[in-house]
């Protein structure tokens, strides 16, 4: 299969460009590199033995987006594209808006223009807000309390609203939980640009001293200990996922199933941050000095999955574990700045 992944250059999508790769599908990466670097190629390249096809464009240009899926004749689009840190979209949500929402419209429009209509989408468990229940599941209610949250939401509205116009697309959606970990080479991770808005790199740059120290953001939170409670998922095991539901949609093409549909992606088990602290220092054998800060605006207090309905319909279950996280991160941030 020709796949083309949007913002592939990033964290979640060059891990998945690899995994598509060793699979045997042939990849094109359309990034604009606004939080990625174009090291990552050469990288895969390292890995695989193979280098991606590369467009540098932003995918709110719907020209450049058209462009890409006639040349490289793609079947299917995995969309990453856009940003992501809920502290941020408080502070400026246009921002949000702008890119994930419009992001998306434009390209469904290249999409529809080349008729191409196999789709997947890289939504978030943000919206869900406030859990109501835990573990969480597909049917909880949707309530995003943050502007990134709703951007997420506002898509997966437009994508039902196209499903249902037109049963020729074939949609799923991903509930990310919270990816960390990187791939076994260390050659590629989550390394973004500026300061991290996600723990685990803030960890790897405390860890190799070039932050004096992780803010932890409230612990006065209804948990265990205090700090916030999430599930996190190795970014691996969330790649298998994006490669189960293209295989999803092959089947639903076959077998006419829902021509939309929307899962969560994690392992259902909650970490707090002390216990990623702490698992972190004895795996890793390094002390993480932290300052408890201010709690953010728009976080919770605890959220994890059920992932039982990807299990049962795609076949899929995360595998890696606690251990594999926080060392898989280490040695990528090792790797990166050359550290013993």
């Amino acid at each position: 299969m020709n796949v083309l992944l949007t913002g592939g250059m990033g964290y979640i999508g060059s891990h998945t460009a690899l995994l598509l790769i060793n699979q045997g599908h042939q990849v094109t990466i359309l990034d604009n590199l606004a939080n990625s670097k174009i090291s990552v190629l050469d990288n895969l390249q390292l890995i695989t033995s193979f280098r991606p096809n590369f467009i540098q464009a932003d995918v709110l240009d719907t020209s450049s987006v058209e462009k890409a899926i006639q040349e490289f004749t793609i079947n299917a689009v995995i969309h990453f594209a856009g940003v992501k840190a809920v502290g941020e979209s408080v502070e400026n949500p246009l921002k949000y808006h702008k890119n994930n929402v419009q992001g998306t419209i434009s390209l469904i429009e290249a999409m529809k223009n080349c008729n191409i209509k196999n789709l997947v989408f890289s939504s978030s468990a943000t919206v869900y807000g406030v859990p109501s229940f835990l573990p969480i599941n597909e049917e909880h209610p949707i309530n995003p309390n943050n502007p990134y949250g709703k951007s997420k939401f506002y898509i997966e509205q437009i994508l039902t609203d196209i499903a249902q116009s037109d049963e020729d697309w074939n949609i799923v959606n991903l509930r990310y939980f919270n990816p960390v970990g990187s791939h076994a080479s260390g050659l590629i991770g989550d390394d973004p640009n500026g300061i991290p808005n996600n723990l685990m790199p803030y960890i790897n740059q405390v860890a190799s001293k070039h932050r004096p120290h992780l803010n932890i953001f409230g612990n006065d939170y209804k948990t265990s200990d205090g700090t916030g409670i999430r599930d996190y998922i190795h970014v691996e095991d969330l790649s298998d996922a994006h490669l189960a539901a293209l295989h999803w949609i092959n089947r639903s093409q076959n077998n006419s199933l829902l021509n939309i549909n929307t899962f969560n992606i994690g392992t259902g088990v909650g970490y707090s941050v002390m216990e990623i602290i702490q698992a972190y220092e004895n795996i890793n054998k390094i002390e993480i000095p932290y300052k408890i800060t201010p709690r953010r605006l728009g976080d919770i207090a605890s959220c994890y999955s059920d992932p039982s309905k990807a299990q049962k319909l795609l076949h899929w279950k995360a595998k890696r574990t606690l251990e594999d996280m926080c060392s898989s991160s280490w040695k990528f941030q090792r790797q990166m700045q050359q550290l013993p």
